[in-house]
């Protein structure tokens, strides 16, 4: 959706497709990286635990990290996994945006239910949330957003 390239990640109806760490060259200037999910793939729970190992080191010794987008299913109630790996992120202090995605898969009323309940949540223990976008790929939703977002990241880092 970012690149408007749809056949540029892996994508499946069966979660898990993306099984290495994907890099995108973009625009010569800076780099899109697809990593390995580590929630709802079907994979023993070994696999899954190794996935989310690989995740939190490569999180934590890139030092050229600008940002995380951490995409969360809106259309489903917060998930427990998806709350414990943002706490994660916040307390490593890295870098990181919430993406609400398929925000076209739920009734407008469920869609802002689970949302909220996921700030909810997450306000048990933080301050200040990280910044929020809403997407849907179907729709084409966000997409702006979080290119402009981008774009203010990248121009910390050049000034």
């Amino acid at each position: 959706m970012i690149t408007g390239h749809n056949k540029l990640a892996l994508t499946s109806k069966k979660p898990g497709k993306t099984r290495n760490i994907n890099h995108f060259l973009i625009n010569e200037a800076w780099y899109l990286v697809d990593l390995p999910g580590y929630g709802f793939a079907q994979i023993s729970q070994l696999q899954r635990e190794l996935w989310l190992k690989n995740i939190q080191e490569y999180f934590l010794y890139r030092d050229n990290l600008k940002n995380v987008f951490l995409l969360v299913d809106s259309s489903i109630p917060p998930q427990k996994k998806d709350i414990e790996f943002t706490n994660w992120l916040g307390a490593h202090m890295l870098p990181f945006s919430l993406v609400f995605t398929k925000t076209d898969k739920a009734r407008p009323l469920e869609l802002q239910k689970n949302i909220n309940d996921y700030k909810t949540e997450l306000k048990k223990t933080w301050e200040e949330l990280p910044p929020i976008f809403l997407s849907s790929v179907e729709k084409k939703t966000g997409r702006d957003e979080i290119l402009d977002y981008i774009k203010v990241c990248i121009d910390k880092v050049s000034k």
